[in-house]
C-alpha cells in the first residue's frame, strides 16, 4: 500500500452521508478511491475507519494509512458541497496533523461518483440549480437527447457546442421543445457585403428612347451587378452569366437589353422561367410596366395539352414562358418569330436531377432555331450562305440573339459560363444581413413556435417603416393550409395548385402588408417573390426530395430586402431523427447542418440513357441531320451513338427522321420507359386506369 501511494499528487474529500468519500490521484488519474469514517476522541476528530472501494466491496484497511496517504500528498481538496459542519470536521482532523486543505468547486456528480472533477466559472454547467462538469453535463445532454429518439451526430455535436457556451443545461434542453431563445437558436450571421462598384447612371445609357424613359422614371444609378454587366456589354449584345444573390437586380439586365432590341427592331425577347406560377408573375410584371410600349404573351408547360391560342401569341413582343412551354414550341414546329433576346433565369436549374436534361435539350435546340431563323429577315438574307456552308460543315451557324443567364446560387460559375460559351459576370454583394437560426422541434411543435415567429415579426416595424412580414416554406401543399389555418396572424396558403386570380389577391394582400405570412411549397420557391423580412423552413424537403444546397441558398435569400428592411431571419425548424419518404437516406437534423455548413455544389447536367434517348429524340425531331451538332454542345455530355441506336431499336425514329410514334413522344414529353408502358397497355387493350397505375408503380419502384 505504501508502495502504491509513494506518491500522490492530489487527496479529494467529499462528504457522503454520514461518512467521507477520499479520492487519491496521480498525473490526473485515479488511484483508487475509499470511504473514511472519522471518529471523535477527546483530541478532536480523528479517522475511525478506512476502506478501499473494490467495485461494490469494501476492503477494511488501517485508518493511520490514510494519515500516511494525507502527508504524501501534494494537495488536499475538500469539496464545496461538503456540508459546513463537514468542513470544519475534516479541517479540524488536518490540522492535527499540520496539514492544510483547500475547499473547491466541484462536481458532485463526480465526486459522489469517486472522481476529483474541479470546476471554475468558466467550466461550470447549470443544471438543476447546481454546478456540474461538462462531462456529466454532455452525458445528461445525451439522456435527454435519448428520451427523443436518435439525433444526428451533427446535430448532437451543435447542442453540446452551445451547451458548453451558454453553460445551462435547461436552456439548451429548451430548445428540443422549439423554444425561441435567439442567443441559442442563432447558427451565424451572413454579412450584408458592399463590393466597390462604380454606379453607372440611367442618363448615361444609350437605349432607346421607349425603354430609357422606363428606366430613367424608376431610377438614377443602376445596382452594382446592373452597372457591372452594362459596362461589360449587356446592351451591346454580348452573352452573359449573371450570377449574383437574391434581390440584387438581375432580372433589370435582361430586362434593359431585351426590350432595347426589340423597340430596335432587333428581334423580340423570350424571358423563361422555371415554374408556371413564376412565369404568371413575370407576365404580370410586364404587362404593367412595359404593356404600353411591347405587347407581351405568355406560353406555359399546359399549353402542350390545351393550346387554343388565346392567351398565347407567337407575333407578341415579349414572350414570357416556362422551359416547358417554349420546349413544346419548339418539338412541334411552331413559329416564334425572329428572337433577339433569350432570358432563362434560375439557370442553375441545369444541374436538377429530373429538369436539367430538359432545360439542356431546350438552350441547344433555341439556339437552333435562333441559327436557323436568323435575327431578323435582313440579317437573315446577309447570313444565309454562312449558315448553309457552316451546317454543311457541322460546325455552329451564326446567330444575333443574345443570352442572358441569371442565377443566383451557381458552385462553379467559371466553369458554367465557359460551358454556355456566356462572360461571367459574379457580384457577392448581399444587400443586408441574414441571420440564420435552428431549433428542435416535432410536427405539431414547429406550428406553435411558427405562430411565435410570425407574429414577432409583424409585430415589429424596419428603420425603413415595414412590418416583418414572413415566408413559411414546406414540403405538401396539404401542410400548407394546415399551417395557415393555425397562424394567429393573418396569412395564406401559396401553391400551384391555387387559380392564377387566387394567387395574385395573395400577392397583391402581401405587397398591401394586409398578410403576415404566405405559406408556400419548396417547390415553388423560384416563383415566390414576396417581400419578406424572414424565412422560415417548416420542412427541408422539397416533395419527397431533400433541398440541395442551391436551393436552401436561394430560399433563405429571400429573407430582407434592402428597400424593405434592415436585415433578413432565417429559421431552420428541424425534426430530429425525421424524413418524410422511406427513400430518404438521411434525416432532417443531419440535413440541417449539411445545408448550414455546405458549400454550393457544381452546376453538372448528367445524363442517364433515358434521359439521352429523351432529349436525343427531341433533337432529332427540331433539328434532323443536325441533331449531333445539337448534342455536341448540350452542357452534360450525352452518348449520342448510344441514344440513336436505341431510338433505332425502339422505332422511334426513321434514319435520322422522327417516326409518327416518335414525335408523339417527344411532343408529350415523354420517357422512353413510360412510352414502353402505355404502348404495352394500349396493344393488350387495359384500362387507362390500369395503365396509368402500372405506371405509377414503376416510379415507387425506382
Amino acid at each position: 500500500m505504501s508502495q502504491q501511494v509513494a506518491q500522490v499528487d492530489t487527496l479529494f474529500l467529499h462528504e457522503v452521508g454520514d461518512d467521507y468519500r477520499a479520492v487519491i490521484e496521480r498525473d490526473g488519474q485515479r488511484l483508487f478511491q475509499a470511504v473514511l469514517e472519522l471518529k471523535e476522541t477527546s483530541a478532536g476528530p480523528r479517522p475511525g475507519k478506512f476502506r478501499i472501494k473494490e467495485g461494490t466491496s469494501e476492503e477494511p484497511r488501517n485508518p493511520d494509512e490514510f494519515v500516511d496517504i494525507a502527508r504524501r500528498a501534494t494537495r488536499i481538496r475538500i469539496s464545496q458541497q461538503t456540508s459546513s459542519h463537514g468542513r470544519e470536521e475534516l479541517r479540524e482532523m488536518l490540522d492535527a496533523y499540520q496539514l492544510d486543505a483547500k475547499v473547491v468547486r466541484t462536481c458532485r456528480h463526480c465526486a459522489s461518483d469517486g472522481k476529483y472533477s474541479p470546476i471554475t466559472s468558466e467550466t461550470a454547467i447549470e443544471a438543476d440549480d447546481e454546478s456540474i462538469c461538462p462531462d456529466c453535463a454532455s452525458q445528461e445532454l445525451d439522456r435527454q437527447l435519448a428520451m427523443r429518439g436518435e439525433m444526428s451526430a451533427g446535430a448532437r455535436d451543435r447542442l453540446e457546442e452551445l451547451l458548453f457556451d451558454v453553460q445551462d443545461l435547461e436552456r439548451i434542453t429548451n430548445l428540443l421543445s422549439g423554444q425561441l431563445d435567439p442567443d441559442l437558436t442563432k447558427f451565424d450571421e451572413i454579412s450584408a457585403t458592399l463590393d466597390e462598384v462604380d454606379p453607372v447612371r440611367v442618363d448615361s445609357l444609350s437605349m432607346h428612347p421607349g425603354i430609357q424613359s422606363k428606366i430613367e422614371g424608376r431610377f438614377e444609378e443602376l445596382l452594382p451587378v446592373q452597372s457591372l454587366a452594362v459596362e461589360n456589354g449587356a446592351l451591346g449584345g454580348k452573352d452573359q452569366l449573371v450570377v449574383s444573390a437574391t434581390a440584387t437586380g438581375k432580372t433589370l439586365i435582361g430586362e434593359m437589353a431585351g426590350l432595347d432590341r426589340v423597340l430596335n427592331g432587333e428581334g423580340k425577347m423570350l424571358f423563361l422561367v422555371p415554374l408556371v406560377a413564376l412565369a404568371n408573375q413575370k407576365h404580370e410584371a410586364f404587362e404593367e410596366r412595359y404593356g404600353d410600349i411591347a405587347d407581351v404573351t405568355i406560353r406555359v408547360g399546359a399549353s402542350r395539352i390545351n393550346d387554343d391560342g388565346n392567351r398565347f401569341s407567337p407575333d407578341a413582343d415579349i414572350i414570357v414562358g416556362t422551359y416547358e412551354g417554349i420546349d413544346h414550341a419548339l418539338r412541334t414546329g411552331k413559329d416564334l418569330g425572329d428572337i433577339g433576346t433569350v432570358v432563362i433565369d434560375e439557370v442553375h436549374t441545369l444541374g436538377e436531377d429530373e429538369r436539367g436534361h430538359r432545360l439542356d435539350g431546350l438552350i441547344s435546340r433555341l439556339k437552333y432555331y435562333c441559327e436557323q431563323r436568323g435575327t431578323t429577315k435582313s440579317s437573315r438574307n446577309e447570313r444565309a450562305g454562312e449558315a448553309r456552308e457552316q451546317n454543311s460543315s457541322g460546325g455552329d451557324a451564326h446567330s444575333e440573339t443574345q443570352w442572358i443567364y441569371l442565377s443566383a446560387t451557381v458552385g462553379n460559375p467559371g466553369n458554367l459560363a465557359e460551358k454556355l460559351r456566356a462572360q461571367l459576370i459574379e457580384f457577392e454583394e448581399r444587400p443586408v444581413p441574414i441571420e440564420r437560426h435552428v431549433t428542435f422541434a416535432d410536427g405539431r411543435e414547429k406550428i406553435e413556435t411558427e405562430k411565435k415567429l410570425v407574429k414577432r415579426a409583424f409585430d415589429q416595424k424596419s428603420s425603413k417603416g415595414y412590418r416583418g412580414q414572413t415566408i413559411i416554406f414546406t414540403n405538401s401543399r396539404r401542410r400548407c393550409h394546415e399551417i395557415s389555418r393555425q397562424l394567429q396572424y393573418s396569412s395564406a396558403p401559396y401553391h400551384a395548385g391555387l387559380d392564377y386570380k387566387r394567387r395574385k389577391r395573395v400577392e397583391s394582400d402581401f405587397a398591401d402588408q394586409d398578410l403576415a405570412a404566405v405559406v408556400t411549397t419548396a417547390a415553388l420557391a423560384a416563383g415566390v417573390d414576396f417581400p419578406a423580412s424572414q424565412v422560415i423552413f417548416d420542412s427541408l424537403a422539397m416533395g419527397i426530395e431533400w433541398l440541395t444546397v442551391q436551393e436552401f441558398s436561394q430560399m433563405l435569400g429571400r429573407a430582407g430586402r434592402p428597400d424593405y428592411h434592415d436585415k433578413g431571419t432565417v429559421y431552420l425548424l428541424v425534426e430530429p431523427d425525421c424524413s418524410y419518404h422511406n427513400s430518404m437516406e438521411m434525416t432532417e437534423d443531419e440535413v440541417a447542418f449539411k445545408l448550414l455548413k455546405g458549400e454550393m455544389e457544381p452546376v453538372v447536367t448528367r445524363y442517364d440513357e433515358a434521359s439521352a434517348v429523351e432529349e436525343t429524340l427531341a433533337n432529332v425531331t427540331v433539328a434532323g441531320k443536325g441533331a449531333k451538332r445539337l448534342n455536341d454542345r448540350m452542357v452534360g455530355e450525352v452518348p449520342t451513338k448510344h441514344a440513336i441506336a436505341k431510338l433505332l431499336e425502339y422505332e422511334f425514329i426513321d434514319g435520322l427522321d422522327p417516326t409518327p410514334m416518335g414525335r408523339a413522344v417527344t411532343r408529350h414529353f415523354l420517357a422512353p420507359g413510360d412510352a414502353f408502358l402505355m404502348l404495352d397497355g394500349i396493344r393488350k387493350g387495359k384500362d387507362p386506369r390500369g395503365i396509368v397505375a402500372d405506371m405509377e408503380l414503376k416510379d415507387e419502384d425506382q
